[in-house]
């Protein structure tokens, strides 16, 4: 049985588990500009260490899959920008498909992280300050979660880190946002990882992202929302009758 000694004691735990997470994160984050480690996420710097890093990978192929998937979840588990750009280079060192793959398993593992930290150290205190005004959306990803998600990743409008730090203050349970995050990535995943493979002819990311390709982005998005618009017509309907 747990003494009222060892309660007390809890919560103080838990703020300073979240305190040091906090300090972690934020540390990382201002070593990122501080040292200006962005200079290697540029597609300049991508081009620039090319040779380098294709010897790399041939070199030690398992090594090079290994660092390329923890960069990736550092980038985005931390929300730095970057991770256009490691998609076109996990393309261009591993091909279109295992590029995609490696960015995919990288991409949901950063995800999870940076809705896990939102989570645990920004929700209690969002929904003291705005518990009333996030009625609503809370509402709309417990009925509807996994649409919700699969349409904000398909559609590109969205900002990656936006959606992983306010999908972390809503009760959608982690199972959810793994899996709809997973998925709905691989379609723009695959797309930059395939333009990775002609990294020479690339000048800036907007080549990549023609209004043909956002239109389909735009499609998915409104496929995935289907089930819901489905739901809410079916329900009209039957009281209807």
């Amino acid at each position: 049985m747990t003494s009222s000694a060892d309660r007390s004691l809890q919560p103080k735990r838990s703020n300073t588990g979240k305190l040091m997470l906090g300090l972690s994160v934020g540390l990382a984050v201002t070593a990122f500009f501080y040292f200006d480690l962005g200079r290697y996420l540029s597609l300049d710097g991508l081009k620039a260490n090319r040779d380098d890093l294709l010897v790399f990978t041939d070199s030690h192929y398992s090594t090079a899959v290994a660092l390329f998937v923890v960069a990736y979840c550092l980038v985005v588990g931390l929300s730095l920008p970057g991770g256009a750009i490691m998609t076109l280079a996990g393309g261009f060192l591993f091909g279109s498909v295992l590029g995609t793959l490696y960015v995919n398993v990288g991409a949901t593992m950063g995800a999870t992280v940076a809705f896990l930290v939102a989570r645990y150290l920004l929700r209690d205190w969002v929904e003291r300050k705005f518990g009333s005004r996030l009625g609503a959306i809370q509402e709309g990803f417990a009925k509807n979660a996994f649409s919700y998600l699969m349409t904000l990743r398909l559609i590109p409008l969205f900002p990656f880190f936006l959606v992983n730090l306010v999908s972390g203050l809503t009760r959608v349970s982690i199972m959810t946002y793994v899996v709809a995050t997973s998925l709905g990535i691989i379609p723009g995943s695959f797309v930059f990882a395939y333009a990775g493979r002609q990294l020479g002819t690339i000048n800036s990311l907007k080549e990549i992202v023609s209004p043909n390709v956002l239109m389909a982005f735009m499609l998915l998005g409104l496929l995935a929302l289907v089930p819901i618009l489905y739901k809410k017509f079916a329900g009209r309907s039957t009281s209807a009758v």
